[in-house]
């Protein structure tokens, strides 16, 4: 089983509890208008590994990862490659590393799930972006609706699957106290999620966009204000329930 890498990390820390081994694999249907690798998109691109060879990077790491942290599997879109990521997460698991896998859910559909199940049994956390909470506005910010991802929120937190749950604060599109506070709403009928991440917008991945000649949607915009920061964490963990 081979899978489409788009590049690896040895040492993530931003990326899953503890230090990990990061794989971004290759391909995107998104477009999302802060996207910071934007050279991740075009599913031609990238190396071909296989899992065999994937897991043999990351447990040259094994000492480091092992103890609280270990391999977290992103993108692009990493439920593209959907059975390259299951057979890598076996061979970890059968080496005792913590699997993670840092996803849009965008490609979800509950009427046809059964190679997503076969994943998450040898997944420990699913990092869940939420993009948007209003389904025309996660639309115009990435091309897609929401109802996929949301579906996939439930179906995970429905199956007992460890959440981490993260949402990208730009201000003028996320960051409007009333989508904040439907985003909170949603998230407290979840029973799985054990930690909220608001990650401020940053525009480090513009330069990528001007390589590739590709105009940056969002030229001109600036990180949130910290206090806008903090009032999100208030806001999306007001009468949150604690599912540690």
């Amino acid at each position: 089983m081979t899978g489409n890498i788009h590049s690896f990390e040895s040492l993530g820390t931003v990326d899953g509890p503890g230090i990990r081994f990061v794989v971004f694999l290759q391909g995107c249907p998104m477009r999302c208008k802060y996207c910071h690798n934007p050279d991740s998109w075009d599913f031609g691109g990238g190396t071909r590994y296989s899992a065999e060879d994937v897991a043999s990077r990351a447990l040259r790491y094994k000492n480091y990862i092992k103890n609280g942290g270990g391999v977290t599997v992103s993108g692009g879109e990493p439920l593209m490659q959907t059975e390259f990521v299951t057979e890598l997460f076996k061979i970890l698991k059968s080496n005792g590393i913590h699997t993670a896998v840092d996803t849009s859910g965008i490609t979800f559909n509950r009427g046809d799930c059964e190679k997503i199940k076969a994943l998450l049994k040898y997944t420990d956390l699913v990092l869940l972006d939420i993009k948007h909470i209003d389904d025309k506005e996660h639309k115009a910010l990435t091309g897609f609706g929401n109802k996929n991802v949301l579906e996939f929120a439930k179906f995970l937190s429905d199956n007992g699957k460890d959440i981490w749950l993260r949402h990208v604060l730009v201000d003028g599109i996320t960051d409007k106290d009333e989508y904040l506070t439907e985003l909170g709403k949603f998230i407290n009928k979840l029973k799985t999620v054990k930690k909220i991440e608001v990650l401020p917008y940053h525009n480090m991945g513009e330069v990528k966009y001007e390589k590739l000649g590709i105009p940056y949607p969002l030229k001109g915009m600036y990180p949130p204000e910290s206090e806008r920061i903090e009032n999100a964490v208030r806001i999306l963990n007001l009468n949150r329930r604690h599912n540690t």
